[in-house]
This record gives structure tokens, sequence and C-alpha cells, in this order.
């Protein structure tokens, strides 16, 4: 088969996400998928396993599909091919000046998102019960539906996505050790799990400054609710927006056996009341997520990050804390500065009572090779422990 000669523009309809191809002579439709909203593709081309490597690289770079009709072995080694075809570091141009960390960062997402692009360009197909056509694929069906829900019709999904479902499906299967509390986490799909502990250390040996009740503010996994309710607080209201996140929670705590201590609200930020203690581990870095797992480290013009200093004094207790807790990855890269998160706890009648910190211990702070070195080896996690300012 001549790729070239047989590829013919993909019609994708604006209504619905929805993609129409022709393959063996014969017009064919599927629903498009696509967890981070990537468009659609324009052209798609029938791959199999006699395919090369540099022409699939160079189909990918042009903004071509590969629609895979092969063994799923011989297709993720081809992803993986195509990915050490795009290289880690962005090029400079020789005799430049050095570029600021902020320009690093930029460079270096920019460098992510054309990454995403190419290597989603790699698709599989999946029939109406979420199965994959294809010699040696894997059982999926489970992973799937605990990421989308019920089955319901042949779609198209870059094979990137399929492995990062598979990848879930495991840590949600085995969950996430985590020392402060000697039990797992679960994470689900579109769920960020809790794997730097530093913050965690934090949270588990600050003084409680009350143990009635206590606010845990975007909850996610829950596993700082949980944590709470472990050191003896009697309530914790955690609250969160993603559907996922609140469902995730509760597998947890049902687990851990503190679902009777622990109640979940879909709210955005704060639950109505006073506490005791008001938590939150805001995404550390200003930005726009392009992935749901993304939401939990880039925070478009720091909106949670202020919208929880800025309503913080209205739900504490007397005598009662707001912890933050947050990196200063932002300020290593010229993103916001330490004078500016100060003027914002300030301008929202806030104090600073005291800040604990600890090193990161997560495998990227010390890799020489990653883009983000510098900044990421001076990081920090901070726990910053605020009051009113009566």
């Amino acid at each position: 088969m001549n790729e070239e000669r047989d590829a013919r523009p993909a019609a994708v309809s604006a209504a619905s996400p929805r993609v129409t191809w022709e393959e063996e002579g014969q017009p064919r439709t599927a629903r498009w998928r696509s967890e981070s909203g990537a468009p659609a593709p324009r052209r798609i081309v029938i791959a199999d396993d006699r395919m090369s490597a540099d022409e699939a690289w160079r189909l990918a770079c042009e903004g071509t599909a590969l629609l895979w009709r092969g063994d799923f072995h011989n297709a993720r080694q081809l992803l993986q091919a195509i990915g050490r075809r795009i290289g880690r570091k962005p090029a400079q141009r020789k005799g430049a000046a050095p570029l600021t960390p902020a320009d690093s960062f930029h460079r270096h997402r920019m460098a992510q998102a054309q990454r995403a692009r190419t290597l989603g360009m790699l698709l599989v197909p999946l029939d109406a019960g979420y199965r994959l056509p294809l010699r040696r694929a894997p059982d999926v069906r489970e992973a799937c539906t605990e990421a989308w829900g019920v089955e319901g019709e042949d779609c198209l999904v870059s094979l990137r996505e399929i492995l990062g479902l598979i990848g879930a499906h495991e840590w949600r299967r085995n969950g996430v050790p985590v020392a402060v509390l000697d039990a797992r986490i679960h994470p689900h799909y579109g769920v960020f799990s809790p794997v730097r502990g530093e913050y965690l250390d934090l949270v588990a040996t600050a003084p409680l400054p009350g143990s009635a009740l206590a606010f845990d503010i975007g909850t996610g996994t829950g596993v700082l609710a949980a944590l709470l309710a472990r050191r003896g607080v009697a309530h914790v209201i955690a609250t969160d927006l993603d559907p996922r996140a609140l469902a995730c929670a509760r597998d947890n705590l049902d687990r851990l056996g503190l679902a009777h201590q622990v109640g979940l609200l879909a709210a955005d930020l704060f639950p109505e009341g006073r506490a005791d203690l008001v938590v939150c581990n805001p995404p550390w870095l200003p930005g726009r997520p392009t992935t749901p797992l993304e939401a939990a480290i880039y925070d478009p013009d720091s909106r949670m990050l202020r919208g929880f200093l800025d309503g913080l004094a209205d739900h504490l207790a007397p005598r009662g804390e707001g912890w933050l807790v947050l990196s200063d990855l932002a300020e290593h890269l010229g993103l916001r500065s330490r004078e500016t998160l100060l003027g914002w706890i300030a301008a929202a009648g806030l104090k600073v009572l005291g800040r604990d910190e600890l090193a990161p211990r997560h495998p990227k702070s010390r890799d020489a090779d990653d883009p983000l070195h510098e900044a990421r080896k001076a990081e920090r996690t901070s726990l910053w422990r605020l009051a009113a300012d009566d």
C-alpha cells in the first residue's frame, strides 16, 4: 500500500466530535476522542507494520494522522521511535543571548506542546464496546470505562492517550504508597497522584490550630483530607469542582475507613461557614493547563491561589489558620515573585504566622538534563501559616 496515494482528507464535523476518512475505497466515520481537546486530524493515512519510523515521523510532523491497523506492540515501538526523533531540548541559536528562566520555561512549554501534537498523530480504533481490534492488543475495556463511563460508539483515539489510560488504570488498581498515612492512595484517571511527599510531610507535622472542623480546598484524591482526619480533626469538609476528583476522593476515603469524618462537596473553593483550619495546595505555576492532569500544576492567572487568599479571612474561625501549601518553582522561573505573593497575602487582610519548607525529592530535581533543572534544583515547597490580620 502506498500511504501517500491512499491518503484522503479527513472530514471533521464542527457540530460533533466526529471524523470521516476513506479506507479501502469506502468512507468511514467514527467519534473523535481527545482528553486534551486536541482537534480531530484533517488528514488520515492507514498505517501498519510495514511503515518505517522515518516515514511515520515525517507524516506526523506534517500534520497527517496515522490510523494503525497492524500489531499493537509494533505500534508502541513506532511511537517510541517517533519520540526519539523529537529530542528533549529546543535548540538555541549560536551567539544568542542566554535565555532567562522565564524564556526557558516558555520554550519548554512550546516544545512540550509540539511533542504532544506530533506523538498524538498515531491513532488506534476502538469499537463501541471499547475493544481494540488490533493483533496482540490488550483488553482496555475496564480502563476506558473508568475514564469515560459506559461504552458508546466506535471512535478514534491517539495511541498515546490509550497508553495513558492503561497506566492510570494500573495506578488506580495498585495505589500509591503514602508514608504519612501508612496506606495507599488510589488516583483515578485525570486526577493528580500524590507522588510528591514533601507537601504531605509539612501538613503532617505542622501544629493544628484546632481539631473541630477543617476545610480542604481542591481535595483531588482526598489525601490531605484523609491526613487531617487521621491527625484527629473531628470533621473535614473537602471541596472540588471536578467530578472525577470527587469520585476519587470518595473511593479513597471509603478504602481508608474515613468517610464518616470527611464530607465531600462540589464547590468552587470554599464551603459555607468558618473552620479552625483551611488547607489549600493550589497549582503552583501560573499558566494554562492543556490536560486535566495539568490543572493540578498550572493555574491560569493564579486564579485558584488568589481566590483562596481573597476568601480565606471570611472562612476562618477565631484564632483559626489557613495553610497554603505551595512550591516556589514559579519564583525561580521568573513567573511570580515572592514580593507579589506577599502583596496578595497582605491585600487579602492576612498575616503570616510562620512558614516551614522542604526541598523536593522528586527525580526531576536531580535530572541535570531537564530543561528547567536549575529552577527545579533551587525549588522549595512551603507551608505558609496564615491568619486574619485583625
